[in-house]
């Protein structure tokens, strides 16, 4: 980042607090943060993957004596310290700390804007990354103002900064909300205060990953949260959180559904979103263009060969077909017989029928005569009898 992108950016975080070892550990277990010494002596660093994020400062005592509370200090960048510290007391504010140079790190002031919320303006000695991670989660995403008179802090940092005041969300009961731009980008709101009992104040919040686990955290290592977790315009989530000595910080979980969406700026890599498949139900029928082919058909799809049925299975058709067929070849009884040739009898001829039946008639005589003729087989039978008889005789 060169000296001529870094004015108005928020490219520091610092948190003065009693114990720094205990709150290096508290946030290490709720954000993805680990710390490590700096070249600075009694300052922790608060590094996220490659990249510093914050710092860790012993909190003087003269502000324990006096119990204030531990906070959050935000550095805004400035290439010149010393004109931006003169213009911000000539528009209102007022000078906490002087102008300081730190060796091989940067020149710095604290400042208060005229309602009263301090800040910190920065000029780093070596050029600064631009903040613009691969991994999001553990950085700053958002800053926040809660401030007595919006209207007067957006026109006091819009000429120490080039600041612009973005679109403005009705909250109801809680007034406005004031979005802030840099340079076309949304980077934090600013609106009236409800609780006059505290000073005006700048809030930081942090991206996370789960916004549910790290509200778990909070309570598992003797943290508060002060505000629970909750949807913002756009579908991100956020929470307020408290550490053990008492500073508060933000947390801020984007929402998966549109990514970079919501009152926070875009991540700096989005991913290109899949385009929806329309299904058949609600698909609009395609429009025909002149010339165009017609669609090409589908082939008929070829049938299997059809299954022999198993005996006695098929159409009631086929069943009454083979019970037709089971009763012609069943076998007929006497009466159906005797009227068949009964019919067939009368079919016939006259001259037929005639020769017919004294031929039968002569037949049937001469069964039944005692003396009329036999056939050959009887009258053999009648032989052997007649000679066994004369035997035994």
């Amino acid at each position: 980042m060169s000296q001529a992108d870094l004015r108005g950016k928020f490219i520091w975080h610092e948190l003065m607090t009693p114990d720094i070892q205990s709150a290096a550990d508290f946030y290490a277990r709720v954000l993805p943060w680990s710390s490590e010494s700096s070249t600075v002596p009694g300052y922790t660093l608060c590094v996220s993957g490659r990249w510093g994020v914050a710092g860790l400062m012993r909190q003087p005592d003269a502000a324990r004596e006096q119990s204030t509370p531990p906070s959050w200090l935000v550095y805004v960048g400035a290439p010149d310290v010393d004109a931006t510290a003169e213009a911000a007391q000539r528009l209102g504010g007022k000078l906490l700390k002087a102008p300081t140079d730190i060796p091989g790190i940067g020149r710095f002031a604290v400042l208060s804007d005229p309602q009263g919320a301090a800040f910190a303006v920065f000029a780093p000695a070596m050029p600064t990354p631009d903040g613009a991670q691969a991994e999001p989660a553990g950085h700053f995403s958002w800053h926040e103002l809660a401030t007595i008179d919006p209207q007067g802090a957006l026109a006091f940092y819009a000429q120490l900064f080039g600041w612009t005041g973005g679109p403005v969300h009705e909250m109801g009961a809680g007034g406005r909300y004031q979005i802030i731009e840099h340079a076309g980008v949304p980077i934090g709101g600013m609106y009236v205060m409800q609780d006059p009992s505290k000073p005006p104040h700048w809030l930081s919040y942090v991206q996370v990953k789960s916004l549910d686990e790290a509200i778990a955290a909070v309570r598992a290592y003797d943290g508060r949260v002060v505000h629970e977790p909750h949807v913002v315009p756009g579908g991100d989530r956020v929470a307020h959180i408290m550490d053990p000595q008492g500073g508060v910080l933000a947390l801020h979980e984007r929402s998966r559904a549109t990514p970079g969406a919501g009152t926070t700026p875009p991540p700096a890599r989005t991913r290109r979103a899949a385009r929806p498949r329309k299904s058949p139900a609600t698909a609009a029928p395609a429009k025909k263009s002149a010339g165009a082919a017609p669609p090409a058909r589908k082939a008929p799809a070829r049938k299997a060969p059809a299954k022999k049925a198993a005996p006695g299975a098929g159409t009631p058709r086929t069943k009454a077909r083979a019970k037709r067929g089971t009763a012609r070849t069943s076998a007929p009884s006497a009466a159906r017989r005797s009227a068949t040739r009964k019919a067939a009898a009368k079919r016939r001829p006259a001259h037929k029928q005639h020769a017919a039946k004294p031929a039968a008639a002569h037949k049937t005589a001469a069964h039944r005569r005692p003396g009329g003729k036999r056939p050959a087989g009887k009258a053999k039978a009648a032989g052997r009898h007649g000679r066994a008889r004369a035997r035994r005789r």
